[in-house]
C-alpha cells in the first residue's frame, strides 16, 4: 500500500509542475492571439513573459519565507490562488487585466514548487528523492514539449481562451488531487524571523550554488532564447521540419532531466565540471558548426541534453544542506533552485540580445560559453567546499 500511495502522490507532485510550465509557458505560444485581442504589438504583449519572470524571482523567497506551521495548507491556498489567476486571464476584457492576471500566477507559481520540493522529500525513501526530484523538473519539460503546441492548437482552432480553459480545469482537478492524496500534516520546522532564515544564504555552499545554478541557465538561454530564428535563418529550415525541431529539442530537454536524476544518484556534482567542460566546447563551437546543417543541428541538440544536467544534483545539494544546518529555512531552500533559474533565463536572454545585435546570431553559443564558464569555476570551488566540510549532497 505505502508503494501505491507514493506512486500516487508522486504522480500529483510531477502533475502540479506540469500545470505550473504549461500556464508559464503557454504564452509564448499564443502571444499573435493575444496581440489580436488586445489590440497591442507583439512586442507588448511579450512583456508578459518578462513580468512574469520578475514577479516570479521576487515573489518566491518572500512567500516561502513566511509561510508558517501547516505546508499542505500552504499549498492548498496557492494552488486555489494559481487556479483563480487562470480562470481571471479567460474573462480578461482587456490587456490591463491580463497582465494582473498573470501577475497572480506568478506570485504563486514559484512557492508551488518550492513546496512540491519540499514534499517530495518528506515522501520519497532516500533512493527514490533523485528520481522524484528529477521527474518534478521534468514536469516543465513535459509541458514544454506537449502542453504548449496542445494549448497553441487549442487557441488556434478554438481561441486562446479555450486554451485557459483547459488550463483552469486541469488545475481544479490537481486542486483535488492534492486534498485527496498529500499528507495532511506536513509541518514547516520552527521558524525564526523573516530574516533569520536568509542566514542560510552566507554559507559558501548556498552562495556558490546559486551563482552555479544562474550561470547555468544563463549559459543556456543566450542561445535557447533564440532557437527559432536559429533553426529558420541560419540553417534555412522549412516552417514545418522547425515545429518537428522544436519538438525534439524539448524531448532532449526531458531526456536532460532525467539523467539529471541518474546523476544526482551516483557522483552528483562531482561528476559536474566534466559535463560542464563539454557544454562548454559544444557552445564554444557552435559558430563553425552552424555553417553546415547537419552538424549545426547536431550541436543544436546536444545543448538540449546537457541543458538540464545540473538540476536534481543541485537541488538535492541545497536541499541537504538546509536539513542538516538550517532546518528552520528549509522550504526557502527548496525554492532557491527556481528563484535563481528565473534571473539565469532573464540574464541571458537580455545577454543574448545584446550579443545579436552587436556581434550577430551565429555567435550566440560563445556568449552562452562565457557563461558556462563561470557555472564550471563555480562548481569547483564548491565541490572543494563540500570536500572540506565534508558535505556528501
Amino acid at each position: 500500500m505505502r508503494v501505491k500511495e507514493f506512486k500516487i502522490q508522486s504522480f500529483v507532485l510531477i502533475l502540479i509542475s506540469f500545470i505550473l510550465g504549461f500556464s508559464e509557458f503557454i504564452i509564448i505560444g499564443i502571444l499573435d492571439d493575444l496581440s489580436k485581442e488586445f489590440s497591442v504589438s507583439v512586442a507588448t504583449t511579450g512583456y508578459l513573459v518578462t513580468i512574469f519572470a520578475l514577479v516570479y524571482a521576487i515573489s518566491t523567497p518572500i512567500i516561502t519565507s513566511t509561510l508558517r506551521s501547516n505546508l499542505y495548507h500552504a499549498m492548498l491556498v496557492l494552488a486555489l490562488v494559481f487556479t483563480f489567476g487562470n480562470a481571471l486571464t479567460i474573462i480578461a476584457p482587456n490587456y490591463t487585466v491580463l497582465v494582473i492576471s498573470r501577475i497572480i500566477v506568478a506570485i504563486v507559481s514559484g512557492a508551488l514548487v518550492s513546496l512540491s520540493m519540499t514534499f517530495a522529500t518528506v515522501i520519497a525513501p532516500m533512493a527514490k528523492r533523485a528520481w522524484l526530484v528529477s521527474w518534478i523538473f521534468s514536469g516543465f519539460s513535459v509541458a514544454s514539449v506537449f502542453g504548449v503546441p496542445l494549448g497553441t492548437w487549442i487557441s488556434t482552432t478554438f481561441g486562446w481562451r479555450f486554451t485557459f480553459i483547459t488550463i483552469t480545469l486541469l488545475s481544479i482537478i490537481t486542486v483535488l488531487l492534492i486534498i485527496k492524496t498529500l499528507p495532511h500534516n506536513l509541518m514547516q520546522k520552527k521558524q525564526g524571523h523573516i530574516l533569520q532564515q536568509f542566514v542560510i544564504f552566507k554559507d559558501a555552499r548556498i552562495y556558490l550554488s546559486v551563482f552555479i545554478q544562474t550561470c547555468s541557465l544563463a549559459g543556456v538561454y543566450v542561445f535557447y532564447t533564440y532557437l527559432r530564428p536559429i533553426f529558420s535563418k541560419t540553417l534555412s529550415f522549412d516552417a514545418g521540419l522547425i515545429t518537428i525541431l522544436l519538438t525534439i529539442f524539448g524531448v532532449m530537454s526531458l531526456i536532460s532531466n532525467q539523467a539529471s536524476g541518474r546523476i544526482a544518484d551516483n557522483k552528483g556534482l562531482r561528476l559536474m565540471p566534466v559535463l560542464y567542460l563539454i557544454e562548454f566546447i559544444v557552445l564554444i563551437t557552435m559558430p563553425m558548426l552552424l555553417g553546415n546543417v547537419w552538424s549545426g543541428t547536431i550541436d543544436i541538440m546536444l545543448v538540449g541534453v546537457l541543458m538540464y544536467l545540473v538540476n536534481s544534483p543541485l537541488q538535492l545539494h541545497i536541499m541537504g544542506v538546509a536539513e542538516s544546518d538550517y532546518p528552520h529555512s528549509l522550504v526557502l531552500a527548496s525554492s532557491i533552485n527556481s528563484i535563481f533559474s528565473n534571473l539565469g533565463i532573464s540574464l541571458g536572454s537580455a545577454a543574448g540580445g545584446l550579443v545579436v545585435s552587436n556581434f550577430g546570431l551565429n555567435n550566440v553559443g560563445i556568449g552562452g560559453a562565457i557563461f558556462t564558464a563561470f557555472a564550471l569555476i563555480s562548481t569547483i570551488m564548491l565541490n572543494k567546499v563540500n570536500a572540506a566540510k565534508q558535505t556528501v549532497y
